[in-house]
């Protein structure tokens, strides 16, 4: 198959992408390793109410993410936030009333980020959407680069695009093979969430608010770290979830132990109803092979200060680009970051086939 623009990695910076390429009147695919859509956008749904496993807010002064909401007709709500936060010391003793909400004015999207994946996906062509289609090798060969998968796909395009975390993509076969300097910078950007697993605990109310709680909780012993309120916004059902502070070297092959220390820390936190949720999901992003590799093991502590590096600018004279979040300069790593690369992929890439 022959097409100008080839993206490989199918969560919201190459789904936009493709979005605006074909706005353009441009020719692409769009090839996805995973058996679904989104990448690091994960909402598990249960009775219809969805719960984000992956990126769960986003804020003003974000206009990308605000104006495609709104160019949609997607629907945002507030992060709730009113209550008292509860604090675990090193002892196990809870405190009550030890600050503010930290996600207050933060939004929240109805029905969960992948109701914005399911919508993006829906409006682009489905025979040039290709999922578990996992990239092996690219090779560029005179002002063309011939892409090559496991299940057999084989692509030829004039520019490819690898929308997934730099870190992943520099695993990839490339023929020529790129710099020392490029393989470097891109092994050196730590992919954002990659070292995290993140636990959703369901119930049937929210029985915090009755409490005067906000349902966050900050904690410097229990597996979760930092717990928030992640209830739908229709009242049906409530959620609490939170980040497992646990190294990921302790949590392989141990998530129903680590099930059973965060139901133990919630009731300790929130009482008998907290102990006892409906459900507990567990999403450990650190073991998922599309977005971690071993320089991942240990999660960030801190935002980096993302940003597309030199090495990994004009590579292979201008045809392969480097398009996951963590590329963006102003929001890299955010769910803004994702759409701000792909912007200015497109600018760019579009200039470049006139």
């Amino acid at each position: 198959m022959n097409t100008q623009v080839l993206i490989v990695g199918g969560g919201l910076a190459g789904l936009s992408l493709a979005r605006k390429l074909q706005a353009a009147g441009c020719d692409w695919q769009l090839v996805e390793s995973r058996d679904r859509w989104g990448g690091r956008i994960l909402t598990h749904t249960i009775e219809g109410q969805g719960y984000d496993l992956g990126p769960s807010w986003f804020w003003p002064g974000q206009p990308r993410i605000d104006a495609l909401v709104d160019e949609l007709k997607l629907e945002r709500f507030d992060q709730a936030y009113r209550g008292d936060l509860m604090y675990q010391d090193e002892t196990g003793a809870v405190h009550r009333g030890q600050g503010m909400a930290s996600m207050q004015g933060s939004w929240r999207m109805l029905g969960g980020f992948g109701r914005l994946i399911d919508v993006l996906v829906a409006e682009l062509p489905a025979q040039q959407l290709h999922l578990n289609t996992a990239v092996n090798s690219l090779h560029y060969n005179e002002q063309q680069i011939i892409v090559s998968t496991s299940s057999g796909f084989q692509c030829q395009a004039s520019h490819v695009v690898l929308a997934l975390p730099p870190r992943v993509a520099s695993h990839l076969s490339f023929m020529p093979a790129l710099s020392d300097q490029s393989m470097q910078a891109a092994r050196n950007i730590p992919t954002w969430m990659a070292g995290h697993a993140k636990a959703v605990a369901i119930y049937s109310k929210a029985f915090w608010e009755t409490q005067g709680l906000s349902g966050d909780a900050m904690s410097r012993l229990g597996p979760l770290a930092e717990i928030h309120d992640a209830s739908p916004h229709t009242g049906e059902q409530a959620a609490l979830f939170g980040f497992v502070g646990t190294p990921a070297s302790h949590r392989r092959n141990n998530e129903e132990a680590l099930k059973e220390a965060i139901r133990q820390q919630l009731g300790q936190l929130f009482g008998d109803d907290g102990a006892n949720p409906t459900e507990l999901i567990i999403k450990d992003w650190a073991f998922d092979k599309n977005t971690a590799i071993d320089l991942d093991a240990e999660g960030l502590r801190h935002h980096p200060a993302y940003g597309r590096p030199k090495a990994l600018k004009n590579i292979w004279d201008g045809h392969l680009h480097f398009g996951s979040t963590e590329m963006g300069a102003q929001f890299g790593g955010f769910i803004e970051g994702a759409l701000e690369v792909s912007s200015d992929l497109a600018q760019d890439i579009i200039g470049r086939l006139k």
